[in-house]
């Protein structure tokens, strides 16, 4: 007998490793109990569950590692994967590197943050807010493809991107530029800049500006081959992510990923955190993500 259920059996799976059975998994065909996204399926698709007696994270990271590349590999569309370990990331890291918590690793662009350098350039939308910086070395764009990329940000994102470009004869040239051009050596110098680099900007509360960044970052890889290499599957785990947040729209103290966890430090840190928003803010949880190509697969 098949049928579809909202939830992962979890309860059942539990009992289990209670009974004795100290390690279980399932391959079977799932129905998402949600609204269709632009990166996932409401139809069917098969799910790898597992569940591990008294297993560390380290133990399901080395069983994960074990399984899914050679799967991959030789099942995917592409033939390479990557091999064991794979990179680890900070929750932290991943949005002040990446501007995603889904970073795509074939993508070799990284964030900077250019606030200092460029917040009170007299430029409005950089004042009093959080800037980002991307450095694209060898850009070969024109202005029409410049425009539509940036289009397609504040469409995806609901924020602005901006630019300009150090150009061969070692001039800031193109959309903020005016407002770069007085302090043009500081910015080279800072940013690493070389001929021909193009310079995509975000701005806003930090959050935003992380992830318009990140956009921002998916979309100049996709339209530069030469600094996205397409075709293999780039995992990493992303780790530590905060046991709270701030809700963006209730103002007030929510889970920021899954409330079903252990926080760091055990249930003394909550004990010792009670009634302290800043301190329940700083804690973090044992939980993590598994991503490939942009994708989150897993979550743990």
């Amino acid at each position: 007998k098949f049928y579809a259920l909202p939830q992962a059996p979890q309860q059942f799976k539990q009992l289990l490793m209670t009974s004795g059975f100290d390690r279980y998994f399932q391959i079977a065909p799932c129905f998402r109990d949600e609204d269709a996204r632009g990166d996932r399926s409401p139809g069917e698709f098969y799910q790898l569950d597992m569940e591990m007696s008294w297993a560390t994270q380290e133990d399901v990271f080395a069983v994960i590692e074990s399984v899914l590349p050679p799967i991959f590999a030789k099942y995917g569309t592409y033939n390479i994967a990557s091999e064991a370990p794979f990179k680890r990331i900070g929750f932290e890291e991943s949005m002040e590197i990446y501007g995603s918590d889904k970073p795509d690793l074939r993508i070799d662009l990284t964030v900077q943050d250019a606030t200092a350098l460029l917040g009170e350039i007299g430029f409005g939308p950089f004042e009093g807010n959080t800037v980002k910086a991307i450095v694209v070395t060898d850009f070969v764009g024109t202005r029409k493809q410049i425009d539509g990329l940036c289009n397609e940000v504040e469409v995806q994102s609901g924020n602005k991107a901006y630019w300009f470009r150090y150009d061969e004869k070692c001039e800031i040239v193109g959309g903020i530029a005016k407002f770069v051009q007085p302090i043009k050596d500081k910015v080279v110098e800072a940013l690493g800049l070389q001929p021909n680099c193009f310079v995509g900007l975000t701005a806003g509360k930090k959050l935003a500006a992380q992830k318009t960044a990140g956009v921002l970052r998916n979309k100049l890889g996709a339209f530069c081959p030469n600094h996205m290499d397409k075709e293999r599957y780039e995992f990493c785990w992303i780790v530590d992510f905060p046991m709270y947040e701030m809700g963006e729209e209730s103002g007030e103290l929510e889970f920021c990923h899954n409330p079903f966890s252990m926080p760091q430090g055990g249930m003394q840190t909550l004990l010792d955190a009670e009634g302290d928003t800043e301190k329940l803010l700083a804690i973090n949880a044992d939980q993590y993500d598994l991503v490939v190509n942009g994708y989150e697969s897993a979550s743990g």
